[in-house]
């Protein structure tokens, strides 16, 4: 950028000047001839300039392409975005939270993502880029946190009335920290099943995070083939549209 701007930061002042009016032994005669200098001028630099960010944006893309596994074996969790709540399921450790995620800090995660409802997108700003989460189809998100910490995750797809409040805290914590919290919550009694999908499945915000101690088999892929019904699609079709602005907070759930 120094090398387009500065001769015109440079220039611009030097010919105003030189060229001004009071200047009458300076006329402007310009020669339109074909100059090889200047056309070389005009064509090679910006061309380079391309070429060079070329090369840094292949190299970058693949290096921070989301579905690149990172070294190591990963933490699988299985996120399925609901309105107006992220739930993440741990297959290999049979539990699952809402609106929390829990991870041990420098192992590497492997998410895989599912909506049950609209197109949303996932962003941890200190930690991953943006990927988004569509109903019936599965995405992927590879990530590390390299210290233990507490930040941010949120939906930045706006998705309804509930958006602005679609967050959830990412805990990082070390190996023994974490292996402490999944011994505590396997012994919760809650139990996330179809049923309890589809109370959560409702359109609501939560005031805090839930967990659950064991999870039904299998849910997960449910979801995502949508042969299980969401709660609000129940609604839907018990009920019928809505005929007034949806609550903002549902203070208890079944689960």
């Amino acid at each position: 950028m120094l090398f387009v701007i500065g001769p015109v930061l440079v220039l611009v002042p030097i010919i105003a000047w030189h060229y001004r009016l009071s200047n009458t032994k300076s006329a402007y005669r310009p020669q339109w001839g074909f100059s090889w200098s200047l056309e070389g001028l005009i064509w090679i630099p910006p061309v380079l300039i391309v070429v060079v960010l070329a090369v840094f944006l292949w190299r970058d893309t693949h290096r921070l392409d989301p579905y690149r596994p990172l070294p190591g074996v990963p933490l699988q969790v299985q996120v399925v975005a609901m309105d107006w709540k992220w739930m993440f399921i741990y297959p290999g450790e049979g539990v699952a939270t809402v609106n929390r995620l829990v991870i041990p800090a420098g192992r590497p995660v492997h998410l895989s993502l599912t909506s049950a409802t609209v197109m949303q997108s996932i962003l941890m700003p200190r930690l991953a880029g943006q990927i988004y989460a569509m109903a019936g189809m599965k995405t992927q998100l590879n990530f590390a946190a390299n210290t233990p910490g507490t930040s941010l995750g949120e939906n930045v797809q706006f998705n309804g009335v509930g958006f602005q409040n679609q967050k959830f805290a990412v805990d990082a914590m070390s190996a023994q920290d974490f292996a402490g919290w999944l011994a505590q919550t396997k012994a919760r009694p809650e139990r996330l099943d179809a049923v309890a999908y589809q109370s959560l499945s409702r359109r609501s915000t939560l005031p805090e995070p839930l967990a659950f101690g064991t999870v039904e088999p299998g849910l997960f892929q449910h979801i995502l083939d949508r042969s299980l019904p969401t709660g609000h699609a129940l609604d839907l079709e018990k009920f019928g549209p809505p005929v007034t602005a949806m609550p903002m907070e549902t203070p208890t759930h079944d689960h």
